[in-house]
């Protein structure tokens, strides 16, 4: 194989590890707005619970009222009331998730059920790190092996294709 080949692929390989160690990189920066979220929400639902029960209520007796009422800002807050419970428990449950998966578990989890909110603001404010986890090492070195195999294959295929074939006559002689 040419010395050229070998080192496009070696290079290619070096950018495909970079690329692949910063999938923990951006499940790990996830994962922080993941828990900023769940305790913004925690801090909103506090305060109307204090709320509620100043008033005498239970949160969900507040938020049944608030949505039965003929006001119409006050029925929209009764329904975000709730979609802010409804979403705390999915966010809990999908941070759980995250707890169990381990590892690698965890980017394929984000990548399959990540909130797409918290995703898109933690793409916003991305930025790139070196690896230093087991996790992100082993990544590196997946995206080097793949991209540098990769090209060493499809170089061989390639060459393979015009790779002149004596003729059948020349052997004999």
């Amino acid at each position: 194989m040419s010395r050229i080949v070998r080192i496009v692929a070696v290079g290619c390989g070096l950018i495909g590890g970079v690329v692949a160690s910063q999938g923990p990189e951006f499940s790990q920066q996830y994962r922080q707005r993941l828990g900023g979220g769940i305790d913004e929400l925690k801090q909103v639902l506090a305060r109307f619970d204090a709320d509620a029960r100043a008033h005498g209520e239970t949160p969900q007796s507040a938020i049944a009222r608030l949505r039965s009422n003929a006001d119409d800002l006050a029925g929209r807050q009764g329904a975000a009331m709730q979609g802010n419970l409804d979403r705390l428990a999915r966010l809990e449950t999908h941070r759980q998730q995250m707890v169990d998966a381990g590892p690698f578990g965890r980017v394929a989890l984000m990548v399959r059920d990540g909130d797409v909110d918290i995703m898109n603001a933690a793409y916003g404010d991305f930025e790139p790190a070196v690896p230093v986890t087991q996790e992100g090492l082993l990544s590196t070195a997946f995206g080097f092996v793949v991209v540098w195999g990769g090209i060493l294959v499809l170089a061989g295929f390639v060459r393979s294709l015009f790779r002149r074939r004596a003729p059948a006559s020349a052997n004999r002689a």
